[in-house]
């Protein structure tokens, strides 16, 4: 777990999706290729291994909020609906499409149901989490730095003091300059 989430994400479910692509059980289904991923959605994905991409996507979700179902993944794979000049909506994400990817990884032996107290839903295995690891480890598990803008440094610069009067030294007043005259 401490390589996995110290990494680029998007580089790591990009190589949990390849690993996913070598299981026989994890398949997308004959309608994968018109379906949308949600009613918030325009159109459906156009990269042709998106359901690799969302099934280890699902995988990392179920790593990291455990035990987790349906409902909570649709809420997490939502957005909002663009409706014209309306005011925008939320909106879950497809239900099927995650229902079926559980399934799957089920299948797989990579999530099993299970209950922790009052909770219950999927969890990941050891099969799933090995392979979030190996990906981790793969992609160099080098920890991500966050983009911070330095602040330039400024260096203590010695500002020139004044030099000191003499206080015995007397300042011509404008009453005696004038009386002087």
């Amino acid at each position: 777990m401490a390589k996995t989430f110290k990494v680029d994400q998007g580089k790591l479910i990009r190589e949990a999706a390849e690993e996913l692509k070598k299981i026989s059980e994890i398949k997308p289904p004959k309608w994968a290729v018109f379906v949308k991923t949600g009613a918030h959605k325009e159109r459906p994905p156009v990269d042709k291994d998106w359901w690799y991409v969302r099934g280890a996507a699902v995988l990392r979700s179920v790593y990291k909020l455990g035990p987790v179902g349906v409902q909570k993944l649709r809420m997490k794979y939502g957005g909002k609906k663009n409706r014209g000049v309306a005011a925008e909506h939320f909106y879950k994400g497809s239900g099927n499409i995650i229902r079926k990817l559980l399934q799957q990884l089920e299948a797989a032996d990579l999530i099993k149901k299970d209950a922790k107290g009052v909770h219950k839903g999927r969890v990941i295995t050891g099969k799933g989490q090995s392979i979030l690891d190996k990906a981790g480890l793969k992609i160099g598990g080098k920890p991500v730095k966050k983009a911070v803008a330095e602040k330039p440094k400024h260096e203590a610069k010695e500002k020139p003091k004044a030099e000191a009067k003499p206080k015995n030294e007397e300042k011509p007043s404008p009453k005696k300059e004038a009386k002087e005259k």
